[in-house]
Order: structure tokens, then sequence, then C-alpha cells
């Protein structure tokens, strides 16, 4: 038992082992795992003195779903509801700009007009988990999906054009996501 009743954590504690948290797989695998959640759905705000939820029931939620995973390992500084501030924290965050995609690395896509939407324009954003796919916000169902990294394509063209791809270098950044108190 514990000297003090106050901490279980002693209770379960064992011989002290060399741990190292590996984050850029833990990160991966809760991006993989995100598909089908119903946690990225509603942010409320108060908009001219109404609560709003903001997100719409997910119909605008790629912003909150990256930002809170990237936010939950420490990735960036902040959650934020729009890409543009992803974008901006991304940068300030020692994510760096990479051509071809990887594992891991967000993907920020074209501006796009939605017909459905009344026209509206849309940014938007998503993760690339690896041979050809990314996990997203999907409007329709109001959760993340694997899908195409392009949305596939049409005459031989993206559907969707991937505008920026953005990499964070998890061996020499380690010990810096860690610092940030992580554990």
């Amino acid at each position: 038992m514990s000297d003090s009743p106050n901490n279980p954590v002693q209770e379960l504690s064992t011989p002290k082992k060399s741990i190292k948290l590996l984050i850029k797989e833990s990160y991966i695998e809760v991006i993989k795992k995100s598909v089908g959640a119903n946690l990225f759905q509603n942010l409320y705000a108060e908009v001219d003195g109404e609560k709003t939820d903001i997100l719409q029931n997910g119909r605008r939620s790629c912003a909150v779903f990256v930002s809170r995973i990237l936010f939950m390992f420490k990735l960036i500084h902040d959650l934020h509801a729009s890409v543009y501030e992803v974008v901006r924290d991304l940068e300030s965050s020692d994510w760096e700009k990479a051509g071809k995609p990887e594992p891991g690395d967000v993907l920020v896509y074209e501006t796009k007009k939605f017909q459905e939407e009344g026209d509206e324009e849309r940014n938007h954003a998503a993760f690339y988990i690896g041979s050809d796919e990314a996990v997203s916000t999907y409007y329709k169902v109001s959760q993340p999906i694997k899908h195409h990294y392009t949305y596939g394509t049409k005459d031989g063209e993206p559907v969707r054009k991937v505008v920026a791809i953005y990499r964070y270098d998890f061996d020499a950044n380690h010990e810096k996501v860690l610092a940030r108190k992580l554990s």
C-alpha cells in the first residue's frame, strides 16, 4: 500500500524502467482511430448575443479536428476553428513546408466553392496517413473519414488540390515536445 492515502498512483508504481514515449507513432495512431468519431462536431460561441454552434454540428469542423489532435500532442500552441489560424500556428510551432506527403503531415487544400452550401468557399485541412490516404472531417457525415488524399482524380487532375504540406521533425524536436508536459 501507499504511504499516502491521497496518492493512488503510488500503489501502481513499479521499479523504474527506461520508457521513451513514441510521440510520432502515437500521434499517427490517434489520427487513424479518429475515423467515425463524433468528438469534433461542436464548438459553441456567442454570436451577436446568441449561443451558436460555429461548427454547425460537424459540417465545418476540419480545423478543430486537426488542431485538437495537434494540440493533444503539444505540436501546436492552441486550438483553432479556422484553417487560416491552424496554418499560422503550424508555422510558429516548428512545422516546415514539405514536398511529397509523408504519414503525419498536415495537408492544406485549395479553397473550393460548394454548390450545396450556396456557393460558399471553404478551406480544408487533413492529416496524411500514407498510401495516398488522408483523414479529415467530411461535412456530409460530420465525422472524420479516410479518403484519397486528393479525393481522387478527374480528367487526370486532383479533385481537390493540396496547396501546402506541413511536416514536423519528430526526431529533432522530440525533447522539446516532451518538455511541454506531454506526460
